[in-house]
């Protein structure tokens, strides 16, 4: 592994060159991450389907709460690779050490918040008559709050590598929790038996042994040890939460849209087998917008190791360089799932013909405009690594809120269009959302932050 590098030269660099020398290990981590979700699909789509429902209903809260986990790793980021540009070593310890501790916090609290509010949403999220499903999401739920505290403090570890230009150990330590992660779902759902339940219990036991893995490796890396978590304190706390909160505020707003969205599908004709086919589309999702991903977290950290250089036309020229390259090979990547999602959803589902056939649609009509979502995640992870979070607030917003949301229920109910009415209005606002990110990014603003 490699614990950092020094911030390259400026002259004469290839600005291919260095977005991948960051990106390809995240990259690599995404299609990892991608093929477990596709396998977490399999073993849970070959349960009944009732199970299938309940993972669908489920998303909407794990989204919610990884979501808000990664905005501590935006804020670890924004802070630790600006240190690093600035080659200020005691910053650079004091960022990273202080967002471990803060997430070490919100991962215990959002734990609590989880047990708490599953009652509510189990019958928030499904049908009436969805009795079986609701059950075995309460089931999921609850194992999976165990995971919370073990997730938050990956993100901000993980965050703080990669701020300092190491995104080869998190692709490692992160890639032996996702081989963990498959072994138990197959040994607990196939093997044992163990149903929904196995799936949960195996994403919390590899979340665990990833969070001793990152530990053990700090100390071989410049941030040094982490053993000793402690509060970061008042000043750190409001420093960290500035750039975090506008951040966890428009995940949670794309979630609870996602939330909206599911609601408006549990009042299709077809609404259990709409709710699971969203699962399984999301799971096949990523592997058009994978590198995109990628090329998120290398436009962040350059982003900000280039402002910490006082370098922004660098750090501009390699967020559209990852932008560009993120957004053609969603192109590239979206060609063939437009053409074999079907196919590939029956073999998920275990030939469910109706949630193969919804997933199928949903998945047509966002490869349509998915190089607009890759745009949009490429260039909000450049202004993040600024520690511009409040313009992708209001991107998400608009698009999530004023266009996604009414524009999905008018078609799927008033217009009587079902489920497709719902895909076509999330197809639209990603559109919508990946061209006024770049229109944000090229305002300039996120040049003159603080952090």
């Amino acid at each position: 592994m490699v614990s950092s590098t020094e911030p390259a030269s400026t002259l004469k660099e290839n600005a291919t060159r260095v977005v991948w020398a960051l990106a390809w290990p995240a990259v690599a981590l995404n299609g990892l991450q991608t093929l477990n979700a596709l396998l977490d699909t399999f073993f849970v789509g070959h349960l009944q389907s009732a199970a299938l429902t309940a993972m669908g209903a489920t998303v909407n809260v794990m989204f919610l709460f990884f979501s808000l986990a990664m905005t501590i790793g935006t804020a670890a980021t924004a802070i630790v690779s600006r240190a690093y540009g600035a080659k200020d070593q005691e910053e650079m310890v004091l960022g990273a050490t202080k967002a471990t501790g803060l997430a070490t916090i919100a991962g215990l609290v959002m734990a609590g918040i989880t047990v708490l509010v599953i009652p509510f949403a189990t019958s928030f999220l499904l049908p009436t008559g969805a009795g079986e499903a609701k059950k075995l999401m309460a089931i999921y739920l609850g194992i999976y709050a165990t995971a919370l505290p073990a997730i938050y403090v990956i993100q901000s570890l993980a965050g703080s590598l990669r701020a300092i230009g190491d995104t080869k150990s998190p692709m490692v330590i992160s890639g032996i929790q996702i081989l963990l992660h498959m072994l138990m779902n197959f040994l607990f759902i196939r093997v044992f038996n163990m149903g929904l339940a196995g799936a949960g219990l195996s994403l919390s036991l590899s979340a665990w042994f990833s969070v001793l893995g990152y530990l053990a490796f700090m100390p071989r890396t410049p941030l040094g040890s982490l053993w000793r978590i402690r509060p970061p304190g008042m000043d750190w706390a409001r420093r960290l939460l500035r750039i975090a909160l506008p951040a966890a505020l428009m995940s949670a707003l794309r979630v609870f849209s996602l939330i909206a969205f599911t609601i408006v599908l549990k009042y299709t004709a077809n609404g259990e087998a709409a709710i699971g086919a969203m699962r399984v589309a999301f799971s096949i999702e990523p592997i058009m917008f994978m590198p995109a991903f990628g090329l998120s977290v290398s436009a962040a950290t350059l982003v900000g190791q280039s402002l910490g250089m006082k370098k922004p036309d660098r750090a501009e020229k390699l967020a559209w360089t990852a932008g560009h390259h993120g957004a053609l090979i969603a192109v590239i990547m979206a060609i063939p799932v437009f053409f074999f999602a079907e196919p590939i959803a029956m073999g998920l589902t275990g030939g469910k013909v109706a949630m193969a056939q919804e997933a199928a649609n949903l998945l047509r009509w966002l490869s349509v405009t998915e190089a607009f979502f890759a745009y949009g995640m490429v260039m909000t992870g450049a202004m993040q690594g600024a520690g511009e979070t409040k313009l992708p607030l209001w991107i998400t917003i608009f698009s999530m809120w004023l266009v996604r949301t009414p524009l999905s229920y008018i078609l799927a109910l008033p217009l009587a269009m079902g489920p497709t009415g719902a895909w076509i209005g999330m197809s639209v606002s990603q559109m919508i959302a990946g061209g006024l990110s770049a229109w944000g990014f090229s305002r300039g603003s996120w040049k003159t932050q603080t952090v």
